[in-house]
Order: structure tokens, then C-alpha cells, then sequence
């Protein structure tokens, strides 16, 4: 399912020019290392470099779309097992950006204690990180927004943290549900202060959408909008 394809789908003013899709590409092929996994507020890095956080529901994708925007197939874990995510881990992309991936929150296997746990520590890192320059809510295009998604959507307005959509799995899709995602997407992210009106339409499987995507985050990464 290439971009070309789906005219109706993605916005045309979101496609940037081929000179922001080189640095894009520039940036994510650099060297990306494994900084810190904080499983408490006081081992998280430093805020040296501007960062990236990537947040969704447990079994949403992130750690495959961190790990196809980077060209890395075990960069981060990825894993059937909702909640498979249970710290914060920093990753250094070129020395100029931190991807942050986030514990995966909603349905996960795990101790109802240790879920609490991690859901707090993102929510401290949410709203006292003074580097973050945007928060990519990942949602599962088959699924959409779920009121799962909602207390998170909620706590960035309230903080002022800008955040992102980027619909994840998009190849799951046939073009004419995928539209209508997009637009019921748009739709319910109208009530919510701190959302981006732009969202990104990704696979990680099929590549869809991760050139562009690429593009965004290095401007970000810069200090700037695509």
C-alpha cells in the first residue's frame, strides 16, 4: 500500500518536500543506541537531547514502527504479548534526537501492581520532561481510538504536550475504511487541545507512511515543523 496510492487518504500537505524526506532519511540511517531503560523517575536520562515519545495502547505497534523508522529489525522488542514494554527506554538516534518508548497501557499480561507502576512512571515523565518535544500517540488503524486512549489525550492537554496520532497497521486496512478512519480520527482529536491536526498513516510491515514520518520527526528534531 504505497502513498501514491492513497491520495484520498494521506494529505497531500503533509508530503514534504524531497529535500525534508533526504534529511529525514539522513537522520534515521545514523548510529542509534541503547541509552537507558528507567523503571523509576530517578534513572531516567538526562534531558540533553530533544526527544520523540512514542505511547499507544499495549500491542499497538511501537516498538515495530520505532524499529522500521530506524531500519533496525530488534532495536526495540517486539513481541505478541500485550505489555511486554514495562520501563522507559531511551534510544539515541545520531546524537541529535531521543526516541523514547513507552509501556504500552490498557489490556497487558501482567501484575495489576506492576501495570500501576509503569502507568505512573509515564505519566511523570509526561509532564515534567522539559526536552519533549512531541508525543506520537500510536493508535491501530482496524481499531481506532479507544476510551482507553482517552485519560492520555486528556493529561497532554491539560499539560500542554503536544501530541501527534500516528495510525499504525494501516495495510490491515482496505482504502475506503482507512479513509474513514482518517476522517472519524480527525474528528474526535477536534475536542482535544494539545493534538496536532496532522495524522501520519503508517505500516511497519509494508513501509507505508515511514519516509514521511522520518521527515516530521527530524524538523522536530531540529526545532522546527515539517
Amino acid at each position: 500500500m504505497a502513498l501514491a496510492e492513497l491520495p484520498d487518504v494521506y494529505p497531500a500537505d503533509l508530503a514534504p518536500e524531497p529535500e525534508a524526506l533526504e534529511r529525514g532519511r539522513l537522520l534515521f540511517a545514523g548510529p542509534c543506541d541503547f541509552v537507558a531503560g528507567a523503571l523509576t523517575v530517578d534513572v531516567i536520562p538526562a534531558d540533553t537531547l530533544p526527544e520523540i515519545a512514542f505511547a499507544g495502547r499495549s500491542n499497538v505497534g511501537k516498538s515495530s514502527l520505532i524499529n522500521a523508522l530506524t531500519g533496525r529489525n530488534t532495536l526495540a522488542r517486539v513481541s505478541n504479548t500485550p505489555g511486554r514494554t514495562r520501563q522507559l527506554n531511551f534510544f539515541s538516534l545520531a546524537q541529535r534526537v531521543m526516541l523514547v518508548d513507552l509501556p504500552g497501557y490498557g489490556y497487558a499480561e501482567a501484575p495489576k501492581s506492576e501495570v500501576e507502576r509503569w502507568t505512573e512512571l509515564t505519566r511523570l515523565y509526561l509532564k515534567g520532561r522539559a526536552s519533549l518535544r512531541r508525543a506520537l500517540l500510536l493508535v491501530d488503524a482496524r481499531h481506532g481510538l479507544k476510551p482507553a486512549d482517552t485519560p492520555l489525550m486528556k493529561m497532554l492537554d491539560e499539560t500542554a504536550v503536544s501530541f501527534q496520532v500516528v495510525l499504525t497497521k494501516a495495510d490491515k486496512l482496505a482504502r475506503k475504511a482507512l479513509a474513514e478512519r482518517l476522517g472519524e480520527t480527525a474528528a474526535a482529536l477536534k475536542s482535544h487541545v494539545a493534538a496536532h491536526p496532522a495524522i501520519h498513516v503508517t505500516s511497519a510491515h509494508e513501509g507505508t507512511g515511514i519516509p514521511v514520518l522520518r521527515a516530521a520527526l527530524a524538523a522536530l528534531a531540529e526545532g522546527g515543523e515539517p
